[in-house]
């Protein structure tokens, strides 16, 4: 197995944490309704594991990808994404079709990982350094 480079190790780990912070966010929001059970912490463990797994294993294709050429890097990210794909609507099926998840708490947790990447430009270092510095992207 290659050796997983820093930038996937340190997004995944940027996604971990907004699935954790979320994840607490969405148990709390159950807890003050008095909904909830635990099937709700166990709807939010399968599919918030499963977008955690999701965001490392695209991280890996891209580092594949990137070694390759232009055509093979396409034919790499095309497969990883039907694949990937294909696990996530696995794991929406089980958390729906099976009375141990709640179903909300089985779902949402799946779109955790793309509000994590709308705020990526808050927590960006480098942004903040830049806009400090009276830098812009536009150069």
């Amino acid at each position: 197995m290659p050796k997983i480079d820093k930038t996937v190790k340190n997004e995944t780990i940027y996604i971990l944490y907004f699935e954790i912070v979320l994840s607490a966010v969405m148990q709390s929001v159950f807890l003050i309704i008095g909904k909830w059970d635990l099937s709700v912490l166990l709807g939010n463990l399968l599919s918030g594991s499963a977008a955690v797994l999701n965001f490392f294993l695209m991280g890996l294709s891209v580092q594949k990808a990137v070694e390759k050429e232009e055509k093979d890097a396409k034919k790499i990210m095309r497969i990883s994404q039907t694949y990937r794909t294909l696990f996530l609507f696995v794991i929406a099926a089980i958390g729906v079709y099976f009375s141990v998840f709640n179903t909300i708490a089985a779902l949402v947790p799946l779109f955790f990982p793309r509000i994590a990447i709308a705020l990526r430009p808050l927590f960006s270092k480098k942004n903040n350094t830049d806009t400090q510095n009276g830098e812009t992207d536009e150069k």
